[in-house]
């Protein structure tokens, strides 16, 4: 059996609280330990302080910043207010410009989509934007 201290391992913990365990559960800390001291120094030694590969949760705090209830509350008010100023626009103008600017389409995938021109949903983006303003 192995002792060791729970506050190296959980920040939770603010002071010593020593537990025996068996040695296989003490090996496996270790090589965490070992892993986690890999993972820092490859990343130091490669400069990847910062990335936008987000499947890493150190990454993904660097680079999501969390939103105040206030702003949260605000992005919400904005959201209803665009997508009412949108509904009251003509159909096919409020698609076109709801798929653009809402779901990323670019205007050629909007026209192949449609099966028209690219002009015609590109005039009709500035329109809706013009009825908007």
């Amino acid at each position: 059996m192995a002792i060791i201290n729970l506050r190296d391992y959980y920040p939770f913990y603010t002071s010593d609280c020593f537990m025996e365990v068996s040695e296989e559960v003490a090996g496996i800390f270790k090589e965490f330990d070992r892993k986690e001291a890999a993972y820092r120094l490859r990343i130091y030694r490669h400069k990847a302080y910062y990335s936008l590969d987000r499947d890493d949760g150190l990454k993904h705090e660097a680079v999501f910043v969390s939103l105040s209830p206030h702003e949260l509350y605000e992005r919400k008010i904005s959201m209803q207010e665009l997508h009412a100023a949108i509904s009251s626009m003509p159909d096919k103008q409020a698609k076109r410009t709801y798929a653009h600017f809402i779901l990323g389409m670019t205007k050629k995938d909007i026209a192949r989509a449609e099966g028209v021109d690219e002009k015609v949903v590109r005039m009709a983006i500035e329109r809706g934007l013009k009825n908007l303003a």
